[in-house]
């Protein structure tokens, strides 16, 4: 697949810094922190830590030496914390706690556990995701081929796919089971090319809402210059890492307590929702009908999200709170979106999209890519067979998940056979008799129509 080229970045800001990287905090006021919020992280790092240097301490809360120093400051006068040793630099300049600092973070840990990366504040939180909104991003022709290049689907389809992603609304992919849905669906993550920044965490009414999840968010490292947000110099914010846009795929698993933020009683902070991990990317929502939950409530559930670009989440001491909404909601669906929900919702569907069955071009076509990528020689007459003897006499349409499917088959059997893989008409008989039950495929001859 060629390589798409995207900006880097959706701006940059008057001095020219891309969007996705944050000017470094000089003074506690510039963290948008509380002084006794970060005083509670440095004493639970340092009671979990034991002596720890002040640059060790840095770089573990991801704050620059002159903001810590402030903090210290405060700790030794309060006589929570002790200057063990100073030496000629940070890396030399040891701190531990004191007994009551000890006692203190105890307590501190209690409440809640979380002692790692500063995070940042809501409304900082808020202000980069508008920097940085999906919705910014512009796609055109030329992209979206490159995108799906040597991907088999109607023109119109893509050209459909192009807009909607242009307009930034959600989208409904819907036909047929096996008509390759899911997988367009998900290959429009390979169009998200540029660089955004997640935050490690995020403190809203003094509650921690863990954000960054290795699992979602893919680390570009190399997308920035080396910084000295350690040291004295300006540089980056570390509370911010550079990550591609974030892509989250869920299935039958979603529920609408899914939806909410997650709170560990154990360790007494919040892990973030799937869709405020997507923020500035996509959420797929794969096999829409299939969820416990039914389409419509959960389709409810977002309506003000998609019209209004916001959502509203509540923490468990009622708190409840406003976060950005900024995510491209891509549903695929085997049924027809009129009969899942309502005229109200299916307005802000932006754009629905149907992926039917292929035509006999685009069929071999995809049945050769799969041949190549099986490394099974293809075979015009076989490929005949199948169409004229089963596709065609039993009335089974022309999914795109068939070659697949019916070819995996054939390449599992010489395997066991300990052969090289051949495509026959008596491979694909055979492959077609496991892949469809008898009953499947008497009910298609005498109905005409696929079951």
């Amino acid at each position: 697949m060629a390589t798409i080229s995207l900006v880097e970045n959706v701006g940059t800001d008057a001095s020219g810094t891309p969007a996705h990287v944050l000017p470094q905090p000089r003074t506690v006021e510039d963290t948008g922190l509380g002084f006794l919020f970060l005083t509670e992280l440095s004493c639970k790092i340092l009671f979990l830590r034991g002596r720890t240097s002040l640059l060790d301490l840095s770089s573990h809360v991801k704050l620059p030496v002159s903001v810590l120093e402030i903090v210290l400051d405060f700790m030794r006068a309060e006589h929570l914390c002790e200057l063990v040793s100073r030496g000629d630099s940070s890396a030399s300049t040891f701190f531990q706690l004191s007994d009551t600092g000890r006692a203190r973070a105890s307590d501190y840990l209690r409440r809640c556990q979380y002692a790692g990366p500063a995070p940042v504040s809501l409304d900082a939180y808020a202000t980069q995701i508008q920097r940085q909104s999906i919705r910014k991003l512009r796609y055109t022709r030329e992209i979206m081929a490159a995108g799906f290049e040597g991907i088999v689907m109607q023109e119109n389809v893509l050209d459909q796919l192009g807009a909607a992603m242009n307009s930034g609304r959600a989208i409904i992919i819907y036909g047929p089971a096996g008509s390759g849905k899911t997988y367009i669906a998900e290959h429009l993550t390979s169009l998200l090319s540029d660089v955004v920044a997640i935050p490690y965490a995020i403190l809203v009414d003094n509650e921690i809402i863990q954000m960054f999840d290795p699992h979602v968010h893919q680390l570009m490292p190399q997308a920035v210059a080396p910084s000295t947000n350690l040291a004295r110099k300006p540089g980056a914010d570390a509370r911010w890492l550079v990550c591609k846009r974030p892509v989250v795929i869920t299935g039958g698993e979603l529920t609408m307590e899914t939806l909410d933020l997650d709170f560990d009683d154990g360790t007494r902070y919040y892990q973030a929702s799937p869709h405020v991990k997507a923020n500035s990317g996509l959420f797929v929502v794969d096999d829409l009908g299939r969820q416990k939950v039914s389409p419509q409530e959960l389709m409810n559930r977002w309506i003000v999200p998609l019209d209004r670009g916001r959502d509203y989440l509540t923490l468990h001491t009622g708190y409840k709170f406003q976060i950005p909404f900024d995510v491209i909601v891509v549903f695929s669906s085997n049924q027809d979106p009129a009969t899942m929900t309502d005229e109200a919702f299916l307005r802000r569907l932006g754009y629905k999209i149907h992926i039917g069955p292929l035509n006999e071009e685009q069929y071999r076509r995809v049945f050769k890519q799969v041949c190549a990528e099986l490394a099974i020689p293809f075979s015009d007459t076989a490929l005949d067979y199948l169409l004229q003897q089963h596709h065609y006499k039993e009335n089974r349409p022309l999914l795109a998940c068939y070659p697949r499917d019916l070819l995996g088959q054939i390449r599992d059997l010489a395997i066991y056979e300990s052969r090289p893989p051949a495509l026959t008409t008596e491979t694909l008989g055979w492959a077609w008799s496991n892949y469809f039950t008898p009953d499947q495929r008497a009910n298609l001859r005498a109905s005409g129509t696929e079951q």
